[in-house]
């Protein structure tokens, strides 16, 4: 695999090197020691999909509360979506930063998310289907969420809304809670 950092400490874009021959290819797409040499949680504790309907679908900005350690590794298996992650680590070089990357089933990219980095993403085609690996239980005491338009962040999302949760619409802004 290939790491390469982002503009988040801590984040990392995640591509895979295929094997390939006349009956297709295949590639590695998680190893425990790789993920140890960059520092990077490689406890898998939860995986989860996420299933799309509509192109345009945003789902986010998601994240937990410490003491959570919760991170993700997120892979697009069916279709194309816009991943985005913001720092909201108050003692991070990056607080408040985002990056965002374009994950497809075609590029075989994921993303790699700190703890207590808020993660989201928008559908760029129909019946999108996420895989999540989590390194840490969900506790939803401690799962909270920023507004995916807060001029705080400045993410320009490339497409219009067609879908979105009341729950991810009504986030408060990210200066209700500094």
């Amino acid at each position: 695999m290939l790491f390469t950092p982002t503009r988040i400490e801590g984040a990392y874009i995640l591509d895979v090197e295929l094997l390939q021959d006349r009956r297709g290819h295949f590639a590695r797409t998680f190893c425990q020691k790789e993920f140890e040499q960059y520092g990077l949680n490689s406890q898998v504790v939860q995986c989860s999909i996420s299933s799309n309907n509509k192109k345009g679908t945003l789902r986010g900005m998601h994240y937990q509360l410490t003491p959570s350690k919760e991170t993700k590794l997120v892979r697009c298996t069916r279709g194309a979506i816009y991943d985005v992650t913001i720092d909201l680590r108050p003692d991070s070089p990056t607080y408040l930063s985002h990056v965002a990357v374009e994950l497809t089933a075609e590029n075989n990219r994921a993303l790699y998310i700190p703890a207590q980095c808020a993660h989201g993403f928008q559908t760029l085609a129909n019946n999108a289907e996420v895989f999540y690996q989590m390194g840490d239980f969900y506790q939803p005491e401690y799962s909270t969420g920023v507004r995916y338009d807060d001029p705080t962040f400045g993410i320009e999302w490339p497409l219009p809304i067609s879908e979105i949760a009341q729950k991810d619409r009504t986030w408060l802004p990210y200066s209700a809670f500094i």
